[in-house]
């Protein structure tokens, strides 16, 4: 235990932005100039893990659209869940199985008609069109897209009040892959022109455990089978947050001269993060504890927490209720949020 209580000596970080909440536009920009991050997406179905209902589904449909020579016939697809699951991932796969390219943009950043139409004009045929966060679409921008996605074809308007004309011009086919975190704010006639309309669900530990195996040789770092599953107990279900903690807990290692990942060594970067075996972290202790504090473990609505916690409610929400809610430590009744006996004795314990 001697290696452990060596680590604990360095200055402890601060530790609200190690898990970190939903990819921002900003990330997305980010992820694609940086060579590490996309080096540990995966580049075939053979190297996808995790999802097996969703691989199988898009196996039958690309096999299926190639066999008929029409790409595009594969349908738009629209995934939803929390973040961090592999939705952008999922569309740079799909585009590298049909050997076409893929665009990625975030909804927000769709403000003008003229963004869309400028991205639909110059895509190819077979192209994937990724709009992430697409329930925040706006009308305008929305409303483009309905004969794109159904026809092929943008309507361009030229001219002002009576002299004013509307061409229908044709585009090359492409497929729309949607991402959301919350379904229920997509309108109807958005959602019911995808085809695949599918949930990203929380990966298993073993998955995640594989992840970091698969994602270690990529970082050119060896690591431990147990120390991969100690890994994958602290990610929260999620891909992207394996993907981090192994990124850091590869830098522990590096800057104490390890050159193999070990148990006691994740043990001690995760103490030094203060993100515990259940992946939970600081935010997520505070959230369960002034619930118990004021509240005597709830009910407590969501804009009360965000209060008390400093945090904003979407973030509360989006990103560390759900994760909560499925370890069992909290629920959601129509009077609020509840503290579970399961939580309680989880805050006894720390």
């Amino acid at each position: 235990m001697a290696i452990v209580s060596s680590y604990n000596q360095e200055k402890e970080p601060t530790p609200s932005s190690i898990l970190g909440a939903e990819a921002t536009p900003s990330d997305l920009k980010q992820e694609t100039f940086n060579t590490e991050l996309n080096k540990l997406r995966p580049d075939s179905f053979e190297t996808y893990i995790g999802q097996s209902k969703l691989r199988e589904i898009l196996k039958i449909s690309i096999n299926a659209a190639k066999k008929r020579e029409d790409l595009a016939s594969l349908g738009h697809i629209l995934l939803y869940g929390p973040p961090g699951l592999g939705k952008t991932s999922c569309a740079y796969l799909l585009a590298r199985e049909l050997g076409t390219n893929a665009h990625v943009f975030s909804a927000p950043a769709l403000e003008r008609p003229k963004d869309i139409l400028g991205i639909l004009m110059s895509i190819g045929e077979g192209d994937i069109v990724f709009i992430d966060e697409i329930h925040r679409l706006n009308k305008i921008t929305e409303e483009l897209l309905y004969p794109a996605l159904e026809d092929y074809q943008v309507d361009l308007s030229s001219g002002k009040g009576s002299s004013s004309r509307v061409m229908r011009l044709n585009i090359n086919k492409f497929i729309l892959v949607g991402a959301t975190t919350k379904l229920g704010f997509i309108s109807a006639p958005l959602r019911d022109r995808f085809i695949h309309v599918h949930r990203m669900e929380f990966y298993s530990k073993d998955e995640l455990a594989q992840i970091v195996l698969q994602n270690s040789k990529t970082l050119n770092i060896s690591i431990e089978r147990p120390a991969a599953e100690f890994l994958a107990e602290s990610a929260r279900g999620t891909p992207r947050i394996v993907n981090r903690l192994l990124r850091l807990v590869r830098d522990f290692a590096h800057h104490h001269n390890e050159d193999s990942i070990k148990p006691e060594l994740v043990k001690a970067a995760m103490k030094l993060y203060k993100i515990d075996e259940h992946g939970l972290d600081a935010m997520d202790r505070k959230i369960l504890q002034v619930l118990i504090d004021k509240y005597g473990g709830g009910p407590a609505g969501l804009e009360t927490i965000a209060a008390l916690t400093s945090e904003d409610k979407t973030t509360i929400e989006d990103y560390y209720e759900p994760f909560l809610i499925q370890s069992g430590f909290l629920i959601k009744t129509q009077r609020g949020r509840m503290v579970t006996e399961k939580g309680i004795e989880y805050l006894k314990n720390l």
